[in-house]
């Protein structure tokens, strides 16, 4: 791999790319509705038991599952606040 290439990789216009990808998503969720994003990650799910059929481990599941209860929390606490706000 040549200098310039890994240079132009890391200089790319990443925050323009991930507001095109939220964009992407959220027409497809308005036009097709919540299956389309389950079946994209069904064959994400797919693509990678191809490359690592023993994956998840055992601690990615543990280290998956503690992202997803923390994002919990912060969305029961960001509930309660919309909640307390309109007493």
């Amino acid at each position: 791999m040549k200098p310039e290439d890994v240079r132009a990789y890391a200089q790319r216009a990443w925050k323009a790319a991930e507001t095109r990808k939220q964009e992407h998503w959220a027409r497809e969720y308005v036009e097709h509705g919540p299956q389309t994003t389950f079946e994209a990650s069904q064959v994400l799910w797919r693509h990678m038991r191809s490359l690592r059929p023993d994956w998840p481990s055992p601690e990615e599941r543990r280290e998956d599952l503690a992202h997803h209860i923390a994002l919990k929390q912060l969305i029961d606490r960001a509930a309660g606040a919309f909640v307390a706000a309109h007493r």
